[in-house]
């Protein structure tokens, strides 16, 4: 069976575990979350970054640093993971959703401005399959608006918009750690702060509320509960795995970018002759291979391409079912404008394998085998 996703690994991560063991030091911000958050302070030129316990955690802190409270609106896609709401919602905020475009699936920066009222306060892009919004038009409008803007960048590691990485341009940036991303520590996931005015106070929330941080780089003489907080901090066990995977960041992104260029040219007779559609990146973004994905026909044809590969030991999958038209997003949120592209091209969507370690020949054989269902009587 060619399963859908296999966590990555390298062969150093039980070895920085053991190390962490070792040196009796298993709890957060030890010697492997520091260096994690300086390898992507490093690569990315965040101001900041603060290794969390997930992309959640993450950005429920965005949230708690944006100020939002009850009854203030913050617009985002419907077509997304539930965190990005939930981080609001616990605030008491309202999730506004809008459109998405076809060709990305990333929010339709166009009916953004429509979605603003008095109560907005932020703006929350979603960078879908790890292809930037178009950020440009994004943060002109945040800032004529004068909106925050967060992104959530949860697939977006190693990606770039306009040679910017993703998670940088925002005054803030989630990334996610989880087992089914390009790196993982299992779960996990880090905070990126574009500039000053935000990290002190990150530090704070990130420390169950007290000014710890402070007293270990000897600013205060005793660190004591200053602000309401949580306990973010991942264990340095978790760091140590991902570090493994961060030393060889750029190997595993040639890695999977040739699995994703294999799977375009070999399906592309597939689109060239109307059957399938494939990803779109914008010559602006450069994506990180997170996910390969082909639209077909509806959600009928979806079923049984998803039904033939598994006959054939290939596992594929959907993806997010629009967060508008779940219970708690009827309940909590709203959508703005018409709902013209998010459903209907959220029940075209599958994805393919990719991952770290995924062969040439498993490559292969997925694709003769997606081409085998449309020559045969499967179509």
């Amino acid at each position: 069976m060619i399963n859908f996703n296999v966590p990555p690994h390298t062969g150093k991560e039980l070895e920085y575990i053991k190390e962490c063991v070792e040196a009796q030091k298993i709890c957060g911000d030890g010697k492997y979350t520091k260096e994690c958050n300086k390898w992507f302070e490093e690569r990315t030129g965040a101001k900041k970054c603060l290794l969390t316990t997930s992309c959640t955690h993450a950005t429920e802190m965005a949230a708690l640093l944006s100020g939002v409270g009850e009854g203030d609106e913050v617009i985002m896609p419907s077509y997304t993971f539930v965190s990005t709401a939930d981080a609001f919602v616990l605030r008491g905020a309202v999730p506004v959703f809008v459109d998405i475009r076809p060709d990305t699936m990333n929010i339709d920066e166009k009916k953004i401005e429509a979605a603003i009222t008095p109560k907005t306060r932020a703006i929350v892009p979603v960078h879908y399959a790890g292809v930037a919004c178009e950020m440009d038009t994004i943060m002109d409008i945040a800032a004529r608006h004068n909106l925050l803007v967060i992104e959530d960048a949860a697939q977006g590691v190693m990606s770039k918009y306009k040679g910017k990485a993703l998670g940088t341009i925002g005054d803030m940036g989630c990334y996610s750690f989880h087992e089914t991303k390009n790196y993982s520590m299992g779960e996990g996931g880090a905070l990126l702060l574009k500039d000053d005015r935000f990290i002190e106070e990150a530090e704070i929330i990130r420390e169950k509320g007290t000014d710890r941080s402070k007293f270990f780089r000897g600013q205060v003489d005793k660190y004591t509960w200053v602000n309401f907080g949580s306990s973010y901090l991942p264990s340095d066990m978790n760091a140590a795995y991902l570090y493994a995977q961060l030393e060889m960041a750029d190997e595993i992104n040639d890695y999977r970018k040739n699995i994703w260029n294999t799977y375009y040219d070999g399906l592309k007779p597939l689109a060239e002759a109307g059957l399938i559609e494939l990803p779109v990146v914008p010559a602006e973004c450069e994506h990180n291979a997170h996910m390969f994905y082909i639209k077909l026909k509806d959600i009928e044809e979806r079923g049984k391409l998803i039904a033939f590969l598994k006959e054939k030991d290939i596992l594929s999958v959907f993806h997010y079912i629009p967060l508008h038209s779940a219970p708690a997003g009827k309940r909590f949120g709203r959508f703005s404008g018409v709902d013209e592209y998010t459903t209907k091209e959220s029940e075209r969507l599958l994805r393919l394998p990719l991952y770290y370690g995924l062969t040439e020949e498993q490559n292969a054989y997925i694709i003769s085998k997606v081409k085998e269902f449309f020559n045969g009587e499967q179509a």
